[in-house]
Formats: structure tokens, sequence, C-alpha cells
């Protein structure tokens, strides 16, 4: 082809390529080269290229020609033999030899996000396993979730632990943990090639070795033949699994290491690990049993028995597993003393009288355990460590003897702590304390405390012994001023408390406790009849010999919500005033039951009934009488204002009182079900009577919020009056800690 007046061919372009290469290439002047060279390398390059190669690379037609622009060589035809240059023997290329380029995959995200490919969805993981080993026929279908089922054999195939398998199933399930509206098909696959896997490991666990788990998805739309299936919609779809369980296995040999060694105690403590030859395999099943193992032997004495991880074995000919438990029994032991690593703090002799096992009893696990808890029970610990230590080897068929030794940490011992509460019938109640919890070691607590309220004034100074003498014993003393205004009585007292209680914790929540001491008063009252004439007080020097006794069978201390609780109160008492000593006997019944019906709600009821005996009503101080009204009683009704009044109207109090309540504890699923409302109806009458009468019981009613927290709920409750007397506010609120009863 004809370009600028130059013909160029492929062996022109070529030499012209080579001078230009060569004129860049060599240098001005060459050093040391042979004149005499081989004739072919003269032919190509001759000497006066040598002797100047500048002038040599110009005087050719190639450089007077000038180097072909790209257009040039793009164009120079490919079907055109080109030239074999000396001493190169490799083929020169013709492009034949260049592999097709082949097309890119589409991505998967983007072929199913955009769910127009046919082929993507038939060739899913699972899909051809589930078309090679078509669904059930006749299936127990189980739903996982709304996009999840998993398909078990009827019949004789059918497994006896399916629902077991299906609620761990749904536990662990990656498609039911993360189900998100922003799905696509790809993560749906994906998370249902996990589930398979989980759902065939979880089949192991129950003794189905050999089982099968076949995935496949439906809600993928209907296509004709040949033609492309249309849009997916993502929330029809559903992954199903198809479990073919296959047979499943039996334990064959069991070993339990030296267990032998235990002699007599072997029978009872091989029969704690409660598996054998031939029973299904379980793995959940090994651990427990190992867990029941382990302290069967703490629980005989063998005080450092070891029993280490199991080992099964599966035999897949025989379709049975081999267990082996391998167990160090040691020795037997006995309990010796107990130490204490801060003596001036909690000395050992407090912890022994903590402690619920005595020098010489046989080493039991679970009472280590027992007093580690109520060290922490007394609040004076930040932690505690109690480990056995071998004193003496088991010898002569004698056991063994092992103390024990506990490691503590003093944690704060001072507390200042306040309340507040309101009622629209008691008014505000500011309540603040000061304490030291082991004021005088072990256990001495001293409290000093004191009330500024609307209706109540009160400075105090309290002693309490905790573990006094025994465990759970407690030791009380209390010295308080006080001074009570209220609409039925005003008083000032001056009491002094002393008695013994065995008392609840929050940790050890007991079915029984008790309480019975004494009591001394001197108080200067008037009622309200003497409070509108303004008459003077009344002076009562009053002993009493105040008992209780209660049960607890409810589930919770603080937030009750199944079981039920009875008291029992009575107090014997003297009292003397202008000379004359009537002597009487309180007592006050209370019971209180919680059903819980279903997941949400709680009914919860309570009855309290109160009678003093033995004198006229003239006799008892007013503050020593019955009352009812307000938030621990008849809510919707003022403090203390249900009952008989005087002339004037006011409460005069009674001796015998009668109380109802109804309440339905409501959870909302607020504040991630924090919140409950609670609708009541609460009823009480107090009578002049020692025995009730309920001739003029009142009513209220009404709808109270309780919030949640660690320490207790916070209950708001709202009131009114359903049969309300002459003078009775429209309204009660009542904001306390802890439920109403």
């Amino acid at each position: 082809m004809a370009r600028k007046g130059a013909t160029l061919t492929p062996e022109s372009s070529l030499t012209r390529i080579i001078a230009a290469v060569l004129a860049l290439a060599l240098p001005t002047q060459a050093f040391a080269q042979s004149m005499n060279a081989d004739q072919e390398l003269e032919a190509l390059i001759p000497d006066s290229a040598l002797q100047n190669s500048d002038a040599w690379a110009l005087d050719t037609d190639a450089a007077r020609t000038g180097a072909p622009t790209e257009a040039e060589i793009g164009e120079i035809a490919t079907d055109v033999e080109m030239p074999e240059l000396p001493g190169i023997t490799i083929p020169w290329p013709d492009g034949s030899e260049i592999p097709e380029i082949e097309p890119l995959s589409p991505d998967p995200d983007i072929d199913v996000a955009e769910q127009t490919t046919d082929a993507a969805v038939e060739a899913l993981p699972g899909q051809e396993a589930a078309e090679a080993n078509p669904r059930l026929a006749d299936a127990d279908l189980e739903r996982v979730g709304d996009q999840v089922e998993v398909a078990f054999p009827r019949g004789e195939g059918a497994i006896a632990d399916q629902d077991a398998i299906v609620e761990r199933f749904a536990g662990l399930s990656s498609l039911k943990t993360y189900r998100d509206d922003e799905d696509n098909l790809a993560q749906i696959v994906r998370r249902a090639r996990t589930d398979r896997d989980l759902l065939a490991e979880i089949m192991r666990v129950y003794g189905y070795y050999d089982a099968s788990v076949f995935q496949s998805l439906g809600g993928l739309g209907q296509r004709a033949e040949g033609e492309e299936r249309g849009p997916i919609d993502i929330s029809k779809v559903v992954v199903r699994f198809d479990v073919q369980p296959g047979p499943q296995y039996k334990f064959g040999a069991l070993a339990f290491g030296d267990l032998q060694a235990t002699g007599k105690d072997f029978a009872a403590l091989r029969g704690a690990f409660k598996l054998n030859s031939g029973d299904a395999i379980n793995s959940d099943r090994i651990v427990a049993e190992r867990v029941n193992l382990q302290s069967a032997l703490g629980e005989t004495g063998y005080a450092f028995a070891k029993v280490g991880e199991p080992d099964l074995v599966i035999d897949h000919e025989r379709r049975e597993g081999d267990l082996t438990v391998p167990v160090t029994p040691g020795g037997v032991y006995a309990f010796g003393k107990v130490n204490s690593s801060r003596d001036d703090f909690l000395s050992g002799k407090h912890l022994q009288r903590i402690a619920r096992f005595d020098p010489g009893d046989l080493y039991q696990r679970s009472d280590v355990d027992d007093l580690r808890q109520a060290i922490l029970a007394t609040g004076l610990v930040s932690s505690v460590t109690v480990e056995a230590r071998e004193v003496a080897k088991p010898a002569n068929g004698a056991p063994g003897t092992v103390d024990v030794d506990v490691a503590l940490t003093p944690g704060p011992l001072r507390t200042i702590a306040g309340l507040v509460g309101y009622s629209s019938g008691e008014g505000f109640r500011l309540e603040a304390s000061w304490e030291h919890r082991n004021f005088f070691p072990p256990e001495g607590m001293v409290r000093v405390r004191g009330v500024a309220g609307t209706q109540e004034q009160l400075a105090g100074i309290t002693f309490r012994r905790n573990n006094f003498l025994t465990r759970d014993l407690v030791l009380n003393a209390d010295l308080y001023a006080r001074k009570q205004v209220s609409s039925a009585f005003q008083a000032r007292t001056v009491s002094f408390t002393a008695g013994l209680e065995r008392q609840q914790t929050l940790l050890f929540q007991k079915p029984w406790v008790f309480a019975a001491g004494i009591e001394i008063l001197a108080t200067g009252e008037r009622d309200a009849a003497a409070i509108l004439a303004n008459q003077p007080r009344k002076t009562y020097f009053i002993g009493a010999l105040p008992m209780r006794v209660a049960y607890d069978g409810s589930d919770d201390l603080l937030d009750p919500k199944r079981g039920f609780r009875v008291g029992l109160r009575a107090s014997p008492e003297i009292s003397v005033q202008d000379g004359t000593k009537s002597s009487y006997g309180k007592m006050q019944f209370d019971a209180s039951y919680y059903q819980p019906v279903g997941e949400k709600l709680v009914v919860a009821s309570r009855v309290r009934l109160g009678t003093i005996l033995g004198t006229d009503i003239t006799n008892i101080a007013p503050s020593r009488r019955f009352y009812a009204g307000g938030g621990g009683s008849v809510r919707g009704y003022g403090y203390q204002l249900i009952g008989p009044r005087d002339t004037a109207g006011e409460p005069s109090g009674g001796r015998a009182l009668s109380e109802f309540s109804l309440e339905a504890r409501v959870k909302t699923g607020l504040l991630g079900g924090a919140v409950s409302l609670v609708p009541f109806v609460d009823a009480g009458a107090v009578d002049t009577t020692s025995t009730p009468r309920l001739r003029d019981i009142k009513v209220g009613a009404g709808i109270g919020l309780r919030y949640e927290t660690n320490f207790g709920p916070i209950r708001i409750d709202l009131g009114t009056p359903l049969n309300p007397s002459p003078g009775d506010s429209r309204i009660g609120v009542y904001v306390a800690l802890g439920q109403a009863f």
C-alpha cells in the first residue's frame, strides 16, 4: 500500500525498525571489536558500522525514510509470511495460538439480586441434593420461624427426641436468628447451608450418626418449560430440611477408670451415672451424668476426686459407642476446722458457727459451697474463696482430715442510705440512715437513722448481731424516740426493743422465720377528740412480748409471682395509765397468694385479720389500736381513715381489723418488659368489737404502674374510694418501693 510516496513491505519495515534500534543502542565508538567477524554477521553489521555507527545508521533508506507511524504498523497484513531471523527458532506468532477469553460468570449476589437467571436458582446449594433425594412422602413438619421448616419421618421412622431437636435447632438457627427484611436469596442460601450442617450435628448429639439432611427451597415461583423464571419474592421463600435419621446408636461398653477402688461406695457412685449399655447415645446426657458423678463423689467424702472428660468412640459397624469416663476417686475425708485469713475481721470460730458442718463430719462438697454463699450473704466481703486442704491422709480404713481455708477480701462496710415516699393520705416521708456493718466484729452492726415526714419524725439507733450463737439467728436491740401526727391521734414515744429473730436474705429465702423479744415504751398520746378539745396527752407505760412466726412459700422475696405466704403475730401486753393497769392480747394473721396466668399475668391476693382481746378499747393507747386505709392497706382511702369515728368525725381506731386485696400484675412489654400495669381492688373494715363484723366495709379500686429494677419494683398506685365517707378524697396517690403485698 502507498503512504507518502514510500512503498512499505514487511521486510523494509523490519529493516527500518532494526536500524532505529541500533542507532539508539550502539555506542558512538566500539572498543576492542574484531574486524574479521563471521560473514553472516558482517552482512548484517558491516565494519563501517563499527567505525562510525552514527553515520552508518543514518546512511540507509530506512533512516532517510523515517520510522513508520503507529497506524502504518497496525495496518501490516497479518497474513504475510514473516522472514526468519538468524538464530531465532521460535515460530512467529500468527495469532491463532491465543486462546479465546471466556466470559466471567456473573456475580452471585448481583445475579440473585436481579433474580432473572434461572440457572442460578437451579444451581443453588442443596437444590440438586433435594431433587436427587425427594422430600419425605409422609412427613411430620415442624415450623421453625417464618421461613424454615423441618420434616421428620412418621410411623416406624419417627424420632423420640424430635421436640428436643427442634427446640435446640430453633435456638441456634442462622436463618431464624439473623432474619432481616434486607436479605437476598444468596444470603438465605448461605445461612441454609450453615443450618443444614448444624441440624446434622444436632442429630449426632442424639445418637443419629448416619443421619442425612436434605435442603430445598420453596416459594421460588413457577415457570413453564423454556421460559425464564420471574422475579422471586424473598418473603415467600421457605427453606425446608428433610431429615432421614437412620438408626439411633446405642452405648456399648462403659468404663469408669478407678471408680471400683471406692469399694463399698462403688454401687451407689455407679448408680449416680445413670447411663448403661444399650441406652440410646445422647451427648447431653453424658455431660449431665458426668456432673452427677462428680457431685456424688464430693457428697460421699471424696474431697479430691477427679472426673476427666468423657471419651466416646463410635463403631459404625456395630452402631454402638464405647464410653470411657476417667475417674480418680482418691480417699475418703472428714472435716477438720475452719481457718480464716482475716481472724480480726471474721474469725475462724465465727465461720465455724456459720458452717453447716462440724469437725469430724464426713466431707460434703455442698457444705463447702454453702459456706461460701453464707459468707457472701453477710454483706461484709467483696470476694471469698473456700478450699479444702489435706491435713491427714486416710489410713487403716479411717478417713483422712481436711481443713477448710477461707480467704476473705473485706468489702465496703459503711453505707449511707435514703428513702423518699409520698402518698396523698400520709404526705411526704424522708428516711435517712448511716450504718457500719462490722462495727463490733464479727458482724456487729450499728445503724443510726432518722425520719422526717408529714406525719412522723423519728431518731433512733440500732444494734444487730447477725449469726448470733448459731447460723441465721439475729440479735436485735433498738432505741428510738418518735413523734406521730395523724388524723386519728398524736403520740410522742420513747421505746426500747430487743429480741431474737431468724431472718430471710436474698441469697437464702427460708421457708420458716420467727421472732420473739421484749418491748418497753413510754408514750404520751391523745386521740382525735382530745386534739379537737385541746386536752392534754395521756401517758401510757407499756410492756409487751411481741412474737411472730411466718412461712414463705413464694418464689421471690421482693417480687413474688408464684406460691403463698402466711404469718401470725401475737403480742401479750400490759398497759398502765394513771395508775390503771390493763392487760390484753393483740393478734394479727396475714396471708397472700400468687398465681401466674400465662407468661404476662400474675394474679395476687391478700387477706389480713386482726383482733385485740382482754380489755375495753378505752384502756388501749391510740397508737396500739387497729386502723385501715392507705398505700399498704386499702388504696383509695387516706391513711388510717377507715373505721370508727368520734363525734368530730375523726378516726378513733378499733379492736378488730379486716382487709382484702386482689390485683392483676400485667406485663406490657415496654422497656424490655420492665413496665407492668396493675389494676386492683381493695376492701377493709375496722370494728370496735374484738371480732370482725364487716358492717362498714370500705372498697377502693384503681390502677398501678410497676417498673422493675434489680432491687425490686418501683410502685405508683392511683386509687379511688367506691363508697367514700364524708370528707374522703376522690383520688389517692401512692409511691413506694416494692409490691403492695
